[in-house]
């Protein structure tokens, strides 16, 4: 069993869609980064690198590479989950934490949990979303950022 724990940030912008866990929510703001900016994909992606013991995403794709310029996130977790089954592993939980003002993610739960299940080929109960406000504080607080955290455990094959 390995354990791994995953991290982002990015600042909100208008003129961007919003996309969580590979899920296009409806909002008039969305992620300023060089790929389309899915907080929750790239924290997962962390995670699971870390749990194999490989350097974080942005050594795997890096914001300096047009490749990956407006790129989906989803195909970075793609590739990820392909190292990851190549080391011999795979995903025996998922437990992830959405920090936004807004919009609401809770509508979108279901749908972000079968997205990522999907892609991780895993039954969608090894995904756990939860989401949670900055109580205000901050930029996310104040509606200028979203993050996302996750843990996932990682057993042998």
């Amino acid at each position: 069993m390995r354990i791994g724990i995953g991290y982002d940030i990015h600042r909100l912008v208008e003129g961007r869609p919003l996309i969580l866990g590979g899920v296009n929510i409806p909002f008039a703001k969305g992620p300023l980064g060089h790929s389309d900016g899915d907080v929750l994909i790239h924290a997962v992606c962390d995670a699971i690198l870390g749990a194999i013991g490989e350097e974080d995403i942005g050594s795997k794709f890096p914001d300096t590479d047009p490749e990956y310029k407006d790129a989906s996130s989803c195909d970075f977790l793609r590739c990820v989950n392909q190292i990851m089954g190549e080391k011999g592993f795979s995903v025996h939980n998922l437990d992830c934490i959405v920090i936004a003002e807004e919009p609401r993610v809770g509508p979108y739960r279901e749908e972000i949990i079968d997205s990522i299940s999907s892609i991780l080929g895993v039954t969608p109960n090894k995904v756990n979303i939860k989401a949670k406000t900055s109580e205000k504080m901050g930029d996310i607080g104040e509606g200028n950022a979203i993050a996302a955290q996750a843990v996932v455990l990682l057993a042998e094959k």
